[in-house]
This record gives structure tokens, C-alpha cells and sequence, in this order.
């Protein structure tokens, strides 16, 4: 996916010139990706590789439409907007399956040889049993729902649906479609308080979270909101992207978020498998242990963020 080079740009230069010269260069990473995806055939690898510009494209071009409406004609920037976050999380889905099982074999793998962990009253050993039939049973389960995202992505890239998108992004890649009236403006008057705007709304939702600390105990209820913190993070990012500021700790915040959606996607994903009809008790054993280890991963990653991202008072030490 395209990357700011952080080239300096001056606070009196043209809002209109910045943001065009931005979303130009995230249409044509977008028009790139699109073209190796198309030439991957058979490759996962270099098709998974593609689907990722492609969704990082996407994101970035849809993250600015959003921040910098204003200097766009607003109307054309919400279809496209719009079009984009459907494209963006249809595409996300096939990789978001396959990297979750990957995720749970290899903590099971992990989990299985640990000595630390108790195994059930009367069932020595149950883990290592209870393990080879969970991960069968969450390969099944996350295998299907990966085969029908596979499905899903395939449909939706032969779909006029899409191909209109493409073309709207083709479009863009030559011409941006600006305000006439606040394109003129300049960065330092226009951009910026916008930036800033974005800033604001992901400060409010850092401050909605519940305390980091080991005073208060993990509550997977708050998930949704570490998942909109991790939304807005991304808003934030891409507007200083934008403007060509170094996004260097938002870069390294949102991995820590990244690895918080995946454990627990992950967790939920064991939790589900737990609920099967009629497993094994060492089944569900290993299951469970498994969803408490993908939890402790949750709150590590909470933690790292808070680290990174919150004021050194906010965190307490455990």
C-alpha cells in the first residue's frame, strides 16, 4: 500500500493540492493492488499480498473522504466512501478467518506442551488429549466460514458493484473532485482544524476506556469500545498521513490494536467452538483454556496500547 514520504508541506500551501495529491496516490496504490490481484491466479500468497493493498488503499481513501468531506464535493465523497468501507471489510474477511485459525492451532500447539497448566480433576493429560479434537473442530468451523468469505470476495469482485468502484477510483487516480471554495483554502486553516477534529473524537473514545490496571478485572463487554479506539486511531492516522507528518506512534498504537481485535475475535471464536452440541468434556477443557489464554492476550494488548498511546499517570503498574 502507498506510504507517506513525509515530504515537508508548508502550512500556506493549497488544502485542495495536499488532499488531491494524497487520495491520487492511495487511487493508484488501490488501481496497483487491484491489477497484481487479477494476476495472482492461483498464488495465495501473492493474492492475499494484493487483497491487503487493496484494503489498505481503500481504507485510507475512505479515512480521508471522511476526515476531509468538507474540501470534497461532499456528495460524490459519501457513494464513494461508502462503496469503499464494503469493499474494504468484504475483502477482510477471507484473510481475518484464516489468520484466526492459524492464531488458535498455535496456541493450542503452545498451550498442550505447557507444564504450568492444571489439567482437570481425574484426567491427567486432558489438554493434550482435548487439544487434537478442538483444533479439528475449529479447523472445521473457521475453515467453512473461510470458504464462504472466499465465496463473498469472489462474488463481490465480479460484481458491477464493484467494477463501478473500480472505475470511481480509476477516476480519481487523474482528478479529484474538490470544493471550489474550500479547496482554496489553506493547509494551516483548512486541513489541520480538520485533522484535529478527527484527533478530538479519538481522544473522547481513549477516554470512555476503562482503566488499565490489575485493579480491575478484564470485562469482554468492553471490546466494542477498544474496537472503535482502534477505529478512530486508524481516521487519525490517515489524516496526518495526509498532511505528510511522521505516523510513527499511531503506526505502533494500532498494531497493539490490531493484536486486541485479533485475540479477541480469537477468544469469541473458541467460546463459540465451546458451545458445540455434544463434545468431549476434554473438548471443551481444552477450549476453554484456550479462550482464557487468548483473553490474557486481549488485556496485553490493552496494556501495550496504554503504554504507547495514554499519559504515563494512566497506567498503573501491576
Amino acid at each position: 500500500m502507498a506510504q507517506p514520504n513525509h515530504d515537508p508541506i508548508t502550512a500556506t500551501a493549497d488544502a485542495g493540492a495536499v488532499l488531491g495529491a494524497y487520495l491520487r496516490a492511495q487511487a493508484t496504490a488501490f488501481l496497483r493492488g487491484l491489477r497484481l490481484h487479477e494476476e495472482s491466479g492461483a498464488d495465495a500468497a501473492e493474492g492475499s499480498d494484493a487483497a491487503r493493498s487493496l484494503r489498505g488503499a481503500a481504507r485510507r481513501i475512505s479515512g480521508s473522504l471522511a476526515t476531509f468531506r468538507v474540501v470534497t464535493e461532499s456528495s460524490w465523497a459519501d457513494g464513494l466512501r461508502t462503496e469503499l468501507v464494503w469493499l474494504s471489510s468484504t475483502l477482510a474477511d477471507e484473510h481475518a478467518y484464516a489468520a484466526r485459525l492459524t492464531r488458535l492451532m498455535d496456541a493450542l500447539h503452545r498451550l498442550s506442551g505447557s507444564p504450568e497448566l492444571p489439567a482437570p480433576r481425574g484426567s491427567a493429560g486432558a489438554l493434550t488429549v482435548g487439544s487434537a479434537r478442538a483444533g479439528a473442530l475449529l479447523e472445521r468451523q473457521l475453515t467453512l466460514a473461510r470458504t464462504r468469505a472466499h465465496s463473498a470476495t469472489l462474488q463481490a469482485l465480479g460484481s458491477s458493484r464493484f467494477h463501478a468502484v473500480a472505475d470511481a477510483v480509476a477516476v480519481l487516480a487523474s482528478e479529484v473532485p474538490l470544493d471550489a471554495v474550500a479547496a482554496r483554502g489553506r493547509v494551516a486553516e483548512v486541513l489541520v482544524p480538520l485533522a484535529a477534529v478527527a484527533e478530538t473524537r479519538l481522544s473522547a473514545a481513549v477516554a470512555a476506556l476503562p482503566p488499565v490496571d490489575g485493579a480491575h478485572p478484564y470485562n469482554a463487554d468492553h471490546d466494542g469500545l477498544w474496537h472503535e479506539v482502534r477505529r478512530l486511531l486508524r481516521v487519525h492516522r490517515y489524516a496526518r498521513e495526509a498532511l505528510g507528518e511522521d505516523v510513527t506512534r499511531p503506526a505502533a498504537a494500532g498494531e497493539a490494536l490490531d493484536r486486541h481485535r485479533d485475540a479477541a475475535e480469537a477468544a469469541t471464536a473458541s467460546a463459540t467452538a465451546a458451545r458445540t452440541p455434544r463434545i468431549a468434556p476434554a473438548t471443551a477443557y481444552a477450549l476453554g483454556v484456550l479462550h482464557a489464554d487468548q483473553r490474557h492476550e486481549v488485556e496485553a494488548a490493552r496494556l501495550e496500547f496504554a503504554h504507547l498511546w495514554l499519559p504515563e499517570p494512566a497506567v498503573t503498574p501491576r
